[in-house]
């Protein structure tokens, strides 16, 4: 399998993630920090400003091949646990380039990835709001599923 893209040009859509995410920051109030991540691994933190979950933290990983983004959803539910499973995958059927899945400890993320060939600022912003929607419209909503006892 051959290198889709070499370090040169990985570095170039490294800088060009620097500048559209500086970009966003300064023209978005909602975004309240970008941070990079330490290390190897090419990765951005962009923390938002939510209305209905108070911070939104999606996570940006850039491979030779693909761009990683994931945001932490929720913890794992205390109750109603089929419920909420099966209301995540029926949300996964209407989402378009982005999903949610289980992970560490049983909490729900919401993940995708893209190709690098594909990236664009116009993308990436697209990415972003994807995420910082969906979250939005199911926070409270899964909430009140797994954790129905405490909103009694």
């Amino acid at each position: 399998m051959s290198d889709l893209f070499d370090p040169e040009s990985v570095a170039l859509l490294e800088c060009s993630i620097d500048g559209w995410l500086a970009e966003f920051a300064s023209t978005n109030p909602t975004i309240e920090a970008i941070d990079r991540g330490e290390g190897d691994e090419l990765r951005w933190y962009v923390r938002m400003r939510g209305e209905e979950k108070e911070f939104i933290t999606i996570w940006l990983t850039l491979g030779q091949r693909t761009l990683r983004y994931e945001t932490y959803v929720m913890p794992a539910p205390e109750e109603n646990v089929e419920a909420l499973y099966a209301n995540l995958l029926r949300r996964n059927e209407r989402l378009i380039g982005h999903h949610f899945a289980i992970g560490v400890e049983d909490a729900v993320f919401l993940r995708g990835d893209m190709p690098v060939t594909v990236l664009t600022r116009a993308e990436l912003d697209r990415v972003l709001g994807s995420l910082y929607a969906t979250t939005e419209q199911c926070f409270q909503g899964f909430l009140r599923i797994g954790f129905a006892s405490r909103f009694m």
